[in-house]
């Protein structure tokens, strides 16, 4: 990792040319990855890779380098390479000084991945795959997957920004596969968090199986989803995913300054109910989306972005921030040093309300109940939206009555928003890798138990 003296030479180097703002990312990554396919070990390997980024912004123009040298001279022969790229005659730079950010560390690690064998980790695995194939002779087939993660990084930039991390993160995945008379059902569930590998204590191999091979087991035996318009309460144990797609990604402040969103020059105006309020949140202890500090340096924060109706604020990263005259959130974030950082999410909420979930399903006599959500797609421009779910219940007076499968949600995220009028107090997360402009990062979601007065289900059956 770079010092803070060799730091400030490179970024001096990166401005001798002129421009507005500099940084240089380093980031050493070890990982393991383990995998079990149809019943057989697929992959046991750990790896590691490091490099550097350098970036040298001027006006509108940004001029990007990453290169695998980590040598203090290689960086700063790089970064009067890139200087020289972006033109200008050579000068006399002065900067602040590098002050180092501080921060609390929100994802402590009791058991660190690397003082476990990879024998164990095997083991882990073989145990999930074994739990999935056990619960039903349907279950035909179940592939897991196990992965850790330690990423070392240090943020240097001309603002004065002197910033390090380490992320660890444990995960494993499980989709079981059953089949019946012809036809075949998938089930998936993840479990991946920013600890070490104590989250298999908690959330155990089998576990983690017997819930994928119980979700695709259920939908062999699900009625067809009826189509029409629904009262739909979604349970918490949906996660966040309808936050995350039809309102998350629109509130990106890259979105937000080409105006390619809905929810561009919104600010201060009604954009859901007065029970909902909506944040994202880099700082909730061991959550897959937390961390120190966000790619740039900038230290995690909980951003404030739809509070009681009013839309209160947008994700940012130091660009956006500056061009839209707005503080950066420390939503910063990039895949890895080959690319440059964007507006993420990380943790997004729809923060718990004050009524029983269960009251609340009492409180519907006919409806819809979606307990588990798939994946979907999002127009960031009109807000509409298409989500699968992938476990789902008739709602027959009041209670949970026969499964459904093969239903979708059909609506508009400003709109659904603005109709719920039941909030749980509970709260269950969902976890994921987000896709965006080719980079994927680790993320979060969560809300509580919500229910939607009237929307569309997408089903294969008509409304009887």
């Amino acid at each position: 990792m770079i010092t803070r003296e060799h730091a400030a030479r490179v970024l001096r180097t990166l401005l001798s040319r002129g421009g507005d703002f500099a940084e240089i990312y380093l980031q050493c990554t070890q990982s393991t990855r383990v995998s079990y396919d149809d019943g057989r070990l697929d992959e046991a390997t750990t790896g590691e890779d490091a490099g550097v980024a350098l970036r040298l912004v001027r006006g509108d123009l940004t001029n990007f380098s990453n290169f695998n040298r980590l040598d203090p001279a290689a960086i700063l022969e790089e970064a009067e390479a890139l200087a020289r790229a972006a033109g200008g005659r050579k000068r006399r730079v002065s900067l602040p000084r590098l002050v180092t950010v501080r921060t609390t560390d929100p994802c402590p690690v009791k058991i660190h991945p690397r003082q476990v064998s990879l024998e164990r980790k095997v083991e882990m695995v073989r145990r999930c795959d074994t739990a999935a194939r056990g619960l039903d002779k349907r279950v035909v087939q179940a592939t897991c997957h196990y992965r850790d993660t330690e990423i070392k990084v240090r943020v240097a930039t001309s603002e004065g920004r002197f910033a390090s991390d380490t992320r660890i993160s444990t995960g494993l995945v499980c989709m079981a596969v059953a089949r019946q008379d012809g036809q075949t059902r998938t089930g998936y569930h993840p479990a991946a968090e920013a600890r070490g590998f104590e989250l298999l204590r908690r959330q155990t191999p089998e576990k983690i199986g017997r819930e994928a091979a119980r979700i695709a087991v259920l939908q062999l035996e699900a009625e067809p989803a009826p189509a029409g318009s629904f009262t739909v309460v979604l349970s918490s144990s949906a996660g966040g995913t309808m936050v995350h797609e039809a309102c998350g990604h629109g509130l990106e402040g890259d979105f937000i300054l080409k105006e390619l969103s809905v929810y561009a020059r919104k600010e201060g105006q009604k954009v859901a109910s007065d029970l909902i309020t909506v944040v994202d949140d880099g700082s909730i202890p061991n959550m897959r989306g937390s961390s120190r500090i966000d790619d740039e340096g900038t230290p995690s924060t909980r951003a404030l972005l739809i509070e009681n109706v009013i839309l209160r604020g947008y994700l940012h990263s130091w660009k956006t921030a500056r061009d839209l005259g707005h503080e950066p959130t420390g939503h910063g974030r990039r895949e890895s040093y080959r690319h440059l950082p964007i507006p993420r999410m990380r943790n997004t909420l729809i923060l718990p309300g004050k009524s029983d979930p269960e009251e609340i399903l009492r409180s519907v006599e006919e409806g819809i109940f979606v307990a588990q959500m798939g994946g979907g797609e999002v127009d960031i421009a009109t807000g509409n939206f298409v989500f699968s779910c992938t476990e789902a219940y008739r709602i027959r007076g009041g209670r949970k009555a026969e499964p459904i499968r093969d239903a979708t949600l059909i609506g508009n995220g400003i709109e659904v928003l603005c109709s719920i009028d039941r909030v749980g107090r509970d709260l269950g997360y969902g976890v994921g890798t987000c896709g965006k402009d080719g980079q994927g990062v680790p993320v979060a979601d969560a809300q509580p138990t919500l229910r939607i007065p009237r929307i569309t289900i997408g089903g294969t059956v008509a409304q009887k």
